[in-house]
């Protein structure tokens, strides 16, 4: 007994699995699926291809498409005129020091604008601050900001 495979059985498999990618968060079952809706239009353009051509060419195609791309496409969506970006646009950041912290040079800093996604900050000053004052961001040291009295700066704001 041949098994006997249409068309519209590759086009239902790859529906399927493009729309199990709206369940699945590994963006993988695309590939696959769009690799089965292009067996079905060749199996539709040339019906005497047999069972093992098309699952050896539906394999083939789903790893073209996934390494497609991870190779060529994905990286165009990387915009590198942006890389870094986060950095300077938060350096000279100006906040207010709403809490001194146990040590003197650890403030906790609210900006009128979320900086790197958040409003309030822990901060390590390089200068002494009070409560309400105003400090602008110098550098960025792994996870905290550095700021500096914003009177104490030399360029003017």
């Amino acid at each position: 007994m041949d098994l006997l495979i249409e068309p519209w059985h590759w086009f239902v498999l790859g529906i399927l699995l493009i729309l199990s990618e709206l369940i699945l968060p590994a963006f993988a079952a695309l590939w696959f699926g769009i690799a089965a809706v292009i067996i079905s239009i060749l199996v539709w353009l040339f019906p005497s291809m047999g069972l093992p051509a098309q699952i050896i060419l539906w394999v083939v195609l789903s790893i073209s498409c996934t390494v497609i791309w991870f190779k060529f496409i994905k990286p165009l969506s990387v915009d590198k005129t942006k890389a870094g970006l986060s950095r300077e646009a938060t350096i000279g950041q100006v906040g207010m020091v709403i809490q001194i912290g146990h040590e003197p040079e650890l403030v906790k800093v609210r900006f009128q604008l979320p900086v790197l996604g958040s409003d309030e900050w822990n901060c390590r000053t390089l200068s002494p601050v009070q409560v309400g004052d105003r400090v602008r961001v110098t550098d960025i040291l792994g996870n905290e900001l550095v700021v500096q009295a914003h009177n104490n700066l030399n360029s003017p704001l």
